[in-house]
Parts: C-alpha cells; sequence; structure tokens
C-alpha cells in the first residue's frame, strides 16, 4: 500500500537566516509549535544533526491532553533541507527556499492512518502559519 503524502507550505516575509533560525532554535519553537491557541509547547529539545534528536511536548493549555513530537533528522543541510523521521517511522521532509527578504518553507510528511487527511493538512498548516506570523513580527 502507497503511503499518502501531504505537503504544505508558506512564504515568510524574512531572510532564510532568520527563518531557519527561528525554524531550529529551541526558545523559538517555544512560541510558534502550535496549530492554535489552546495548545503551547511548554518544552523543546533539538540536537540538530544527522543521528540527532528533537522532543517537543505539546500540551493543550487546559491540561486536558499532551503528547511528546519526537523524531530522528536523517538530512540536515543549513539553510537549506532538514529530513527527519518520526517516532512511528513516518518521514517528514522540510525545503527552505530563500530568495532575498522572502523565504518560501515547503513541507512534505507521510499521512497517519487515525485522522482524515483534510485535518492532518489543516492542522500541519496551522502550525506553518503560526510559524510566519511570529517570524516576522520578531
Amino acid at each position: 500500500m502507497e503511503i499518502e503524502k501531504i505537503t504544505v507550505e508558506v512564504t515568510v516575509s524574512a531572510p532564510i537566516e532568520k527563518v531557519w533560525e527561528f525554524w531550529v532554535k529551541p526558545e523559538h519553537i517555544l512560541n510558534w509549535n502550535n496549530a492554535s491557541d489552546d495548545w503551547h509547547t511548554p518544552t523543546a529539545e533539538n540536537d540538530l544533526r544527522v543521528g540527532g534528536k528533537f522532543v517537543y511536548r505539546m500540551e493543550a493549555r487546559d491540561q486536558s491532553f499532551g503528547f511528546d513530537f519526537n523524531g530522528v533528522y536523517d538530512t540536515v543541510k543549513h539553510n537549506e533541507q532538514i529530513n527527519y523521521t518520526i517516532e512511528g517511522g513516518r518521514k517528514v521532509n522540510i525545503s527552505f527556499i530563500g530568495n532575498g527578504n522572502e523565504t518560501k518553507v515547503i513541507e512534505t510528511f507521510e499521512a497517519e492512518n487515525e485522522n482524515p487527511l483534510e485535518l492532518q493538512q489543516t492542522g500541519w498548516q496551522a502550525i506553518l502559519d503560526n510559524f510566519k506570523k511570529y517570524t516576522e513580527s520578531n
């Protein structure tokens, strides 16, 4: 059975160096890694190197639910590309394409089987949109 892949993307009004920094540094991840205002990321660890691991704790603000989003890096090309495998074996590929003071971020991930594809796409896009909003306002 072929694995379904979903792509989300955003263009951030910021140079690639800033976009990369805000994407990979835990102090920034804490501020943008949520799909809605009723969720947050209270902790983030990131060992950005091939074979390195990341763990982002994602929780509902009312503390009714939470989970660790984690994985291992397969590819890290500074200011260009990040590929990783999340817990459960699904692959995620992220490209950063700089063009002066704009940077396009394209994220393609293997869908899971528990939620409808549209819900997955909407959630990942919301996080990416939140990243754009945070990066452009800081």
